[in-house]
């Protein structure tokens, strides 16, 4: 497991979500443990980058921040990522690759001289689940686990308020995207191109050579297209059967959903439950995020302070 830095301050604490397509910066308030509306910056970031240009971009969005904030920032990043040192592990990933056995942790700091003493990095589904259980959905809940799904699966299997990432009651490295289902990797079937790919093998309209998006494939379902309903119903009731030993074994409570594709939530929610059940999961409520913005800057502020031991 990650150690989170001990340490509380005052001032607000100095958060960033980077993503493979935007970075968000903001401030949160300490006393609050929510972003103060008017610091939330979002720009665009490309994962296809030069290393020198995504690291200029995201520490271009970090100065916009009004100053005065704590000199300890959180940072969260999406992996394979060495969360201790902040070296970036993408080889062979499709997205920062060039970040790849590069520093990131330094080449932010030179970039933020003046305005940072350290850099408090972690998962960005970690730092969801931290921040949806400080005051969020999974609030309560000793033992929750709590899933991003959006281009893949992300995930964190939270105990008393810490992300678990080793032992016999969570998937490797503590993330289920390294799970099978079906016979093959779980990314396959439950994510953009793996709901993709199925609606194509369903529908006429998918083996056009421009197969609609997941939103788009989201919007047919509800209109009453039986394919694109089928592709999201294959999809999660995988993800629900996957997940099911995990629930059992971590003797979770909660199961809390966000990322961009949870908008399709009564497309999800039924699916998700249909597949649980259907494993023999013990019975636990699928809930939808409270903060599904906000949350993983919630979780960077609090790692960036130091999770307590009650959270």
């Amino acid at each position: 497991m990650t150690t989170a830095p001990s340490g509380r301050s005052s001032a607000p604490v100095p958060v960033l979500d980077v993503g493979g397509t935007h970075v968000t910066a903001a401030l949160v308030n300490p006393a609050t443990s929510r972003p103060v509306p008017s610091t939330v910056i979002r720009g665009p970031l490309s994962s296809h980058a030069a290393a020198e240009d995504i690291l200029d971009t995201i520490a271009l969005t970090a100065l916009a921040l009004p100053s005065g904030h704590s000199m300890r920032w959180g940072v969260a990043m999406p992996g394979p990522f060495d969360y201790a040192t902040g070296i970036g592990h993408f080889a062979g990933v499709g997205k920062f690759e060039s970040l790849s056995g590069v520093d990131v942790g330094a080449g932010l700091r030179e970039r933020l001289t003046g305005r940072s003493e350290r850099l408090c990095f972690l998962n960005d589904a970690d730092a969801f689940a931290v921040g949806e259980h400080r005051s969020g959905a999974a609030a309560g809940h000793d033992r929750v686990v709590c899933l991003t799904l959006g281009t893949g699966v992300g995930s964190s299997f939270l105990s008393a308020g810490r992300p678990l990432h080793t032992g016999p009651l969570v998937p490797p490295s503590g993330h289920v995207h390294h799970l099978t289902v079906r016979g093959g990797p779980l990314e396959d079937t439950v994510s953009r191109r793996g709901i993709r790919a199925h609606f194509a093998r369903l529908s006429p309209a998918g083996r056009d050579q421009h197969v609609p998006d997941v939103r788009e494939i989201a919007a047919r379902a509800t209109r009453g297209d039986t394919a694109a309903a089928e592709a999201f119903r294959y999809a999660f009731d995988a993800l629900g059967q996957a997940l099911a030993p995990w629930i059992d074994r971590f003797r979770a409570t909660a199961v809390v959903v966000g990322g961009s594709m949870a908008r399709s939530w009564q497309l999800i929610h039924p699916a998700l439950t249909r597949g649980l059940a259907s494993a023999g999961s013990p019975e636990v409520p699928v809930l939808p995020a409270r903060w599904p913005e906000e949350a993983p800057l919630i979780g960077a502020a609090r790692w960036a302070q130091g999770v307590p031991d009650a959270v």
